[in-house]
């Protein structure tokens, strides 16, 4: 199977003009769109080039090969699934009770993982058979298990939840679980869910896993 290109390899493509930036940007896009409708190998450089309205030689100004444009591609997409709100509306407030901080960044997540099924589903397909994209997902899965971790030991310290639990262990645990759920939901169909039940049940879970108290 195809390997992504090595860490470093992008840094000799690196536009330093504006408009590079946003060439770049532009077939990093149209790319996304392409590996959404051919799948990993069977899509082409000349369809990104194509599909970002340059020309097949453009594109190896700014990348290498098809493997390192999925990487960029991989790394935007796990870096969406775990960022902050997009508006401060949107987010958690001071008064939120550590439920409905559950329930919040569940919404949040399935909400993202459902909008980018398509290409999620790529990147699920490929990280099974090359290790750089697999890293990528292991890293940003880890910073997610982090945060949660914090906020277990935090309610931990405030009597929230029970104290022995291993938080690591549980935010390892629960955050698979909603990853994993999310994949067999929303990627490969196994069963069909009302949306805001999947939610409330994961919340649910989260809450009884780590004896939460309100």
């Amino acid at each position: 199977m195809p390997q992504i290109a090595p860490e470093g390899a992008a840094e000799l493509n690196v536009p330093r003009s504006r408009k590079g930036v946003e060439t770049r940007a532009r077939l990093v896009d149209a790319a996304k769109e392409v590996f959404k409708e051919h799948a990993f190998l069977e899509a082409r450089i000349s369809d990104s080039a194509k599909h970002a309205r340059l020309s097949h030689g453009s594109f190896y100004h700014y990348f290498d090969s098809k493997e390192q444009i999925f990487r960029e591609v991989v790394e935007r997409e796990e870096e969406l699934l775990t960022a902050p709100p997009d508006n401060a509306h949107s987010g958690t407030r001071t008064q939120d009770s550590p439920r409905e901080r559950v329930r919040i960044a569940n919404r949040r997540y399935l909400s993202r993982y459902r909008d980018e099924s398509r290409i999620m589903g790529v990147i699920e397909q490929v990280s099974r058979y090359d290790d750089h994209v697999n890293e990528v997902r292991m890293t940003r899965m880890k910073h997610f298990a982090e945060r949660s971790e914090r906020a277990i030991r935090r309610w931990q310290r405030d009597g929230l939840v029970d104290r022995d639990i291993n938080p690591t262990i549980a935010a390892d645990a629960l955050g698979a679980m909603v990853g994993r759920f999310s994949e067999l939901w929303l990627v490969q169909g196994y069963r069909e869910y009302d949306f805001d039940d999947a939610v409330e049940q994961l919340t649910a879970l989260w809450a009884n896993a780590l004896r939460l108290k309100d």
